[in-house]
């Protein structure tokens, strides 16, 4: 194959997916990205989205927009249905209109969603925390509960309108938690003439012993105190049994069982691949782990199919964490071959190519390059190795990172003024909430799938389920 003929298509625009791309840019080959939506989004910051502190679109860039410089690349924006491994086609629509586009090599990076453990009934009372459309919802299920408290008259509907659960307490979870409760104490006070927003009572559950398990013991003993001392309620080694509009139960581990009042709950706990992985794991024999994720070969391929790489939340690799920096470092490695492969082939190709394609080759390395998480304004954690940080320090290098990963220039000038807005004076810009946020997840699902096409043509929708 000449140059440019080489056909590359990527299924995802998150890290993966957006890193893959860039890293094709000098390659000879044409990239064709198709991803579900139309942007580029930075999930570490979700929270402050529901919160009120950013809006979507500084941590959601179009991904028309950021790659508009690199002519190699077409993007599409479509839902990924099935991938034909035989054929070597992706079969995708938009809405009700349906396409395929073939490839020569495939890189997945579909990444993952919000997993319930088998309770997925669970999600009508607690949503997750992976889209855009999740963190909208949750703005306007938290702001509404202040509302509804506002204007209730029972004294005890107004204590469970104003007691927020959130399941989990990974980064996302304690985040959620702290941004909550300080919204209650700080931004909200003396906006309210009924209740007193100070009053609102934050639950922060996890089965594990103590939270931010991945961070070790010390750092999660000192983010649970640091919880505390906001406010926040921390209740550890229990698992959630069952969710209602009006609560939840827990199980605690000695076998006892507590129900909890709460309107408004967060679900931060678990994640579950994309059904890509199962789909591709059967066609190509390749096996799956419990969360869905696909076990690839050393170089982040299917068994029998090298020519298709699997990064990212998709892949199933011992020591790879489902973190931003597996997929970025997964997809340079996968581009990179590619890449290698091309030049090795092509005529004419001469020793040092076919030398870097064994280097491309070696069986993929992550490079843990820690973790961090806030925990409220200027508190965080950070473990690099053995070096753990916490305090400001901790916080100031949390504010730098994820400030250099977000996406174009206006984005990354845009967040810098509204943290500066929120962390210096208490007040989030980002406040306004609608009713069609609040519900449109659950119509849309009561409508079912493949029915955006027919409303926006103005026509009648037939419950058809999922068909």
């Amino acid at each position: 194959m000449g140059p440019g003929t080489v056909r590359v298509v990527i299924v995802g625009s998150g890290f993966g997916g957006l890193f893959a791309a860039q890293a094709l840019k000098r390659a000879d080959v044409t990239v064709t990205l198709i991803a579900r939506t139309g942007h580029h989004l930075f999930q570490p910051l979700l929270y402050q989205v529901a919160t009120g502190i950013l809006s979507e679109g500084e941590i959601a860039p179009t991904t028309r927009e950021i790659l508009k410089g690199q002519k190699n690349v077409r993007v599409i924006q479509g839902l990924v249905e099935s991938i034909d491994l035989a054929e070597r086609i992706v079969r995708w629509r938009f809405h009700d209109d349906e396409q395929s586009t073939p490839y020569d090599a495939l890189i997945v990076a579909a990444g993952a969603g919000q997993s319930y453990f088998g309770n997925d009934h669970f999600a009508k009372f607690a949503p997750g925390m992976k889209t855009i459309d999740d963190a909208l919802e949750l703005r306007s299920r938290v702001f509404a509960a202040f509302e509804m408290a506002e204007i209730e008259a029972d004294p005890a509907e107004v204590r469970r309108l104003l007691t927020f659960v959130v399941v989990g307490a990974g980064p996302t979870g304690v985040e959620m938690a702290g941004q909550i409760r300080e919204l209650a104490s700080r931004t909200l006070t003396h906006e309210f003439r009924s209740i007193d927003p100070r009053q609102a009572r934050v639950i922060l559950i996890d089965g594990a012993s103590h939270v931010l398990p991945a961070f070790g013991d010390q750092l999660g003993a000192k983010t649970e105190r640091e919880l505390e001392r906001l406010g926040v309620e921390v209740i550890l080694g229990a698992i959630v049994t069952g969710v209602d509009a009006t609560g939840l139960v827990i199980r605690h581990q000695d076998g006892s069982t507590q129900r909890i009042e709460s309107i408004c709950k967060v679900w931060a706990a678990g994640v579950q691949a994309s059904p890509l992985g199962a789909e591709l794991a059967r066609q190509s024999g390749a096996e799956v782990d419990r969360s869905g994720r696909v076990k690839v070969e050393p170089d982040l391929t299917l068994p029998g199919h090298p020519e298709v790489f699997v990064i990212g939340d998709l892949m199933a690799v011992d020591g790879v964490p489902g973190v931003a920096q597996g997929a970025i470092q997964s997809a340079r490695y996968a581009a990179k071959l590619i890449t290698a492969r091309i030049r090795a082939s092509r005529p004419g190709a001469t020793p040092a190519d076919e030398a870097a394609l064994a280097r491309a080759g070696r069986p993929f390395s992550y490079l843990d390059k820690g973790s961090m998480a806030t925990i409220a304004r200027f508190k965080a954690v950070v473990s690099i190795g053995k070096l753990k940080l916490t305090g400001f320090v901790a916080w100031a290098a949390w504010l730098f990172l994820h400030l250099l990963y977000i996406a174009g220039f206006k984005q990354k000038v845009s967040t810098l003024l509204r943290w500066a807005i929120s962390f210096l004076s208490n007040a989030r810009s980002e406040r306004v909430t609608t009713h069609q946020q609040m519900v449109g997840r659950l119509a849309m699902e009561q409508l079912g799938s493949r029915t955006a096409g027919t409303l926006m043509r103005g026509e009648s929708v037939r419950r058809t389920g999922d068909g």
